[in-house]
């Protein structure tokens, strides 16, 4: 059936990751830019009109197969360190996500409040790390739908909370591998640290591929969620 939408069909998207450029967005938009295999991200390097934002597909594709999570003994170990919840503070789990102290940041205000919206509207999750006296000390979040778990970033705290977002990471696949067959945990770009994890790279018309199956799958049970 192939997947239609406003950014037109893959076969008339540019060679190169970025796809698009709009000077709108919300968060009706950022839904259907994710059902079409598209993702929002601010143009921060100079030269980019001002205002404007870009939106993304790459021509490789970051995946973490759920199967595919490489746990070792240290991280079993630094897990045991950590409580997790899930969506319990998403406000401060992006707020730390997009600390500009951080390098490369790119999460900025407009970024926040789609996201908290679409956290409001039940679509947007965090996964958080909490040390045992109770300090935020890493987690993650992204976008849920159907079986599609689109990862957008993750942090932890230098001082207390190493291995923090491995292990939200961690209790994120064991939460998404349900044993509905289809889900999709999309991580953007291969980083040297997600490659330790177990992301493997797949080339973008095989990622909108696995997208439509994904789509049709169940939406996890995320009020149920739990550690």
């Amino acid at each position: 059936m192939g997947l239609s939408h406003v950014f037109g069909p893959e076969s008339q998207w540019p060679d190169q990751d970025l796809v698009a450029l709009t000077d709108e967005f919300d968060a009706d938009l950022t839904l259907e830019a994710y059902r079409a295999g598209v993702f929002p991200m601010p143009l921060t390097e100079a030269g980019w009109p001002e205002g404007m934002m870009g939106w993304w597909s790459p021509v490789h594709r970051g995946i973490l197969p759920l199967d595919g999570l490489r746990v070792t003994r240290s991280l079993l170990k630094s897990a045991r360190r950590f409580s997790v919840t899930f969506d319990r503070a998403f406000g401060e789990v992006i707020g730390r996500c997009g600390d500009p102290r951080r390098p490369d940041g790119w999460i900025d205000d407009a970024i926040v409040a789609v996201y908290r919206e679409l956290h409001d509207r039940g679509v947007a999750h965090s996964v958080e790390a909490w040390t045992r006296d109770g300090r935020l000390a890493g987690g993650l979040y992204g976008v849920s739908i159907g079986g599609l778990f689109a990862g957008e970033s993750m942090f932890h705290d230098p001082v207390i909370g190493r291995d923090a977002s491995k292990v939200a990471l961690l209790r994120l696949v064991e939460f998404l591998d349900d044993g509905v067959e289809g889900r999709l945990l999309d991580v953007q770009w291969v980083t040297d640290h997600l490659a330790s994890l177990g992301a493997v790279e797949v080339d973008r018309v095989d990622y909108l591929r696995l997208l439509e199956e994904a789509l049709e799958r169940p939406t996890p049970d995320w009020g149920n969620a739990h550690a």
